[in-house]
């Protein structure tokens, strides 16, 4: 980016699993090189693309396949001037009087990811949620919830029954004990508060959306796409897997018909997805490159991927005259061994 231009807004730093938050300047620099007024981030997660999209004055559409993820990104890409307030949050975080509240959490995740006290806590704020009248201030709330639960989580996922990281009396060569003893309710208002700040108007609209991509109902100047990554052995990151329990609060009435008691830390059960297997990985991203072929497509890709660099360029190739590879450097991520693999880039025009 041209260092005479006014600084880029910046989303609210994230522990997500996958986000581009650290790669919010490369990415910048590449858009700017491309001509687009309409936006989509396909796989939008918690949105740090969609608002340096929405930063450069896009008219974006964020959509992601998981409800909590449309919440956080109706929060921070589709509103343009709510904020959440004080008094909101003072009401949200203690039971209400004339309220009975359930005890799901307690019941049924005791000892798997948070202490009995924290369960209770949670049971209250989630059943307190819905009761917020206006939809934009009810996601950041939704979202402050996401961040606060993630910040305490060891590896900040809901992947395995793993508490005891936490309480266990052993010197730590990893991990954060002071993040993870710090009460909800703190890391609940920071994460409020750190929303708020980044509120604006751009006086564009945007919109966030949680569907199937290849179900988004327009056509746009250019697609971003950041699908779920599969390892060169063939294991794929199952978003829903790793943040099911985020998935629950969102629906918190129905949650206990979907979780799967069967596995030891209580997650929903399972969905498949073309996005995860890597027998169906490849015609995922053809189908996908044909959806939008009138688009100028931009994937960000691990070099380490299935399908490979090269196959993932073959297969742009068959919809794209010109496609170029454009590495990012290094870039690890949580749970990933491997410091050998590379952020590309794959612009098709």
């Amino acid at each position: 980016m041209d260092s005479t231009q006014t600084p880029l807004r910046r989303p609210p730093a994230t522990r997500y699993q996958g986000s581009k938050f650290k790669l919010l300047p490369e990415l910048s620099c590449q858009f700017d090189k491309l001509d687009f007024t309409t936006a989509l981030d396909a796989f939008a997660g918690t949105g740090s693309v969609a608002y340096l999209l929405k930063s450069l004055g896009k008219q974006v559409t964020a959509n992601d396949y998981l409800r909590s993820n449309q919440l956080s990104l109706r929060a921070l890409i589709e509103n343009q001037g709510t904020f959440l307030a004080d008094d909101t949050i003072d009401a949200l975080l203690q039971p209400q009087p004339g309220r009975d509240y359930d005890d799901l959490i307690q019941r049924t995740f005791a000892g798997i990811y948070f202490t009995d006290e924290e369960n209770r806590w949670l049971d209250v704020v989630a059943q307190n949620l819905p009761h917020i009248a206006d939809d934009n201030e009810r996601a950041l709330a939704y979202y402050a919830l996401f961040q606060a639960a993630i910040a305490k989580r060891p590896y900040n996922l809901f992947h395995r029954r793993n508490l005891y990281m936490r309480t266990a009396q052993v010197q730590r060569s990893f991990g954060n004990k002071a993040t993870w003893d710090k009460p909800f309710e703190d890391h609940f208002r920071r994460h409020a508060a750190a929303a708020n700040a980044t509120i604006f108007d751009s006086g564009v609209a945007c919109r966030a959306t949680c569907e199937d991509v290849l179900d988004v109902n327009s056509q746009f100047d250019l697609v971003y796409i950041d699908s779920p990554y599969i390892n060169g052995r063939g294991t794929g990151v199952d978003y829903r897997d790793f943040y099911h329990f985020l998935e629950g609060l969102v629906d918190y009435k129905n949650w206990e018909s979907q979780i799967d008691h069967t596995r030891k830390h209580r997650p929903l059960t399972r969905a498949r997805s073309p996005w995860t297997d890597p027998r169906q990985i490849h015609t995922a991203f053809d189908n996908l490159f044909a959806r939008f072929a009138e688009s100028i497509l931009v994937v960000s890709y691990r070099s380490d991927g299935i399908p490979s660099i090269d196959e993932l360029t073959t297969l742009l190739q068959r919809h794209k005259s010109r496609v170029e590879q454009i590495p990012l450097g290094r870039y690890q991520y949580a749970l990933s061994k491997n410091n050998r693999s590379q952020e590309v880039l794959l612009i098709g025009r």
